[in-house]
């Protein structure tokens, strides 16, 4: 059985930041809250989404405000991302991952639809066992995806030599929850101040995630 990574796609491989701010500030607007910068953004943002709203509203959304922010976030979106680009190394890890005799897949909470051709223009698909997006609706957590997505690697992969490598907090408390370990990485949607509290490894780069994941599963 081979060591296997799980891969985040936004935020980790693909480094859409930017792009998330702006649609999540277009989003903001439309229930009359004002621009975040990138910082407060990273300082206040979680997952379930939904909840994110509560704190910035005092509130929970209404049905009718929910569809206005997710339609105007996912709008912005995608006028803003195709300016992105994957994270700097990202190529070299990959394929030294697996130029070790090691696996990986993604799983991303990005629409099914949307992020298969995505990865697929980056030259990246044959690098992964699979590739999963969202089913299902916006703004959940990413456990039940995890689990689905475990189940579907069936005998390629032992999720005690598995080590899920995100940007959120969620992605860790789906590892933790699949039986697999994690890592998580600052350069995305938290600070290190919010991940730290998880209690799985912190780094600051995919190469140290990547460094890690050997160890863990070793």
């Amino acid at each position: 059985m081979r060591n296997h990574i799980v891969w985040d796609w936004n935020g980790t491989l693909f480094h859409d930041m930017e792009a998330v701010l702006g649609a999540s500030n277009a989003a903001f607007a439309t229930i009359g809250v004002g621009p975040m910068t990138m910082q407060e953004y990273r300082e206040q943002y979680e997952v379930p989404i939904p909840r994110f709203y509560e704190r910035l509203l005092g509130r929970m959304p209404s049905p009718a405000e929910w569809l206005r922010l997710d339609g105007a976030f996912h709008d912005r979106y995608r006028e803003l991302s195709p300016a992105c680009d994957l994270t700097d190394g990202v190529r070299e890890l990959l394929s030294g991952w697996q130029e070790a005799g090691h696996s990986q897949s993604l799983l991303s909470m990005y629409e099914h639809e949307k992020l298969v051709p995505l990865v697929d223009a980056f030259g990246l698909t044959g690098t992964f066992l699979r590739v999963d997006g969202r089913s299902g609706p916006s703004g959940g957590q990413k456990g039940e995806h995890l689990v689905r997505h475990l189940a579907a690697l069936g005998e390629h992969v032992d999720p005690a030599r598995t080590v899920l490598i995100g940007d959120a907090a969620d992605d860790a408390l789906a590892a933790i929850g699949a039986g697999a370990h994690a890592v998580l990485y600052t350069g995305g949607s938290h600070t290190r101040e919010k991940l730290e509290p998880v209690g799985v490894p912190v780094v600051d780069t995919l190469a140290e995630a990547v460094e890690l994941a050997g160890r863990l599963t070793s």
